[in-house]
């Protein structure tokens, strides 16, 4: 696909085999120069941080946060527009604006077991009536293959009730070039695959979710004001700095979005309501007798 792809075909060719297969891997999206610049930045927090602790996130694997200001050449992925028009158009009819969720770039060291199979959207213990709430994007930096734990898909699982016993033979590898994106539906079932080659494999996640959720990474400590007006304004607001409608997130009344330049401590609480809101409590006021 053309990084010059239009609004419309990226949905076309990416939300619509998401939605009924559950994943698409788009192969090639970056260049060796692109993926060099990102695996340099993050090296030095590869080798600084321990490894996991825990069945979940993994005994033999590391896992890096606050990659946006640790790798800032990752920030590009954020809104790739060979994916992001098809994350907003699968999750935008949820919400009033799609959130960060998650950026975190994992390495699965040799000898590390498979993942036990599971749904991201499990972290929000709700019945959810089908309606997707989250979005997964794997950008691999090193090539992913079957033998160095490539993730394993349950293709279409996302379609029936989850089921920890799946049968791995029904499972496929998510193999890619590096450079390459695999994209998933947030209840799809999935797992990191077991790497028994004799080198880590290196990848990021960039996660989106419906703007009302509670997110897996707190993106007000990870990129606290100070650290936020460093960031493209599309950026900020993605990961939260701007208040979602009804009325949620706001600071001190306001538009978070104020504390990246001159916030004033005392100022009238606005309201920020959805069209629909809006009118039914004009409507509702204007019925009403003079006071």
């Amino acid at each position: 696909m053309s990084l010059a792809a239009s609004h419309s075909s990226v949905v076309s060719s990416v939300a619509d085999p998401l939605l009924e297969e559950g994943f698409v891997i788009l192969k090639n999206l970056l260049s060796e120069r692109e993926v060099r610049a990102i695996a340099e930045e993050l090296e030095p927090h590869f080798r600084a941080m321990p490894r996991c602790v825990g069945d979940f996130h993994g005994w033999k694997t590391t896992r890096v946060n606050s990659v946006l200001t640790r790798a800032p050449s990752a920030r590009s992925l954020l809104l790739h527009n060979a994916i992001w028009p098809a994350v907003e158009s699968i999750l935008k009819p949820g919400c009033d604006y799609v959130q960060l969720n998650l950026v975190q770039a994992i390495r699965v060291h040799p000898g590390e077991r498979a993942q036990a199979p599971h749904r991201d959207e499990e972290m929000w213990p709700v019945s959810k009536h089908g309606a997707p709430w989250m979005m997964n994007v794997i950008w691999a930096l090193d090539d992913f293959t079957d033998e160095n734990g490539a993730t394993r898909l349950w293709p279409r699982s996302h379609h029936e009730a989850l089921d920890r016993a799946v049968d791995p033979k029904q499972s496929i590898a998510a193999e890619m070039p590096s450079g390459s994106a695999c994209i998933f539906m947030g209840s799809l079932t999935h797992g990191a695959g077991a790497n028994r080659s004799d080198a880590p494999r290196t990848g990021i996640i960039v996660s989106y979710c419906l703007g009302w959720l509670k997110t897996y990474e707190n993106q007000y400590l990870a990129y606290p004001p100070a650290v936020a007006r460093t960031l493209e304004p599309a950026h900020q607001q993605l990961i939260g700095y701007r208040m979602h409608r009804p009325n949620l997130g706001a600071w001190n009344g306001q538009d978070p979005s104020v504390l990246l330049g001159q916030p004033q401590e005392y100022a009238g609480h606005a309201d920020a309501l959805p069209p629909a809101i809006a009118d039914e409590l004009r409507g509702y006021y204007a019925a009403q007798p003079p006071p």
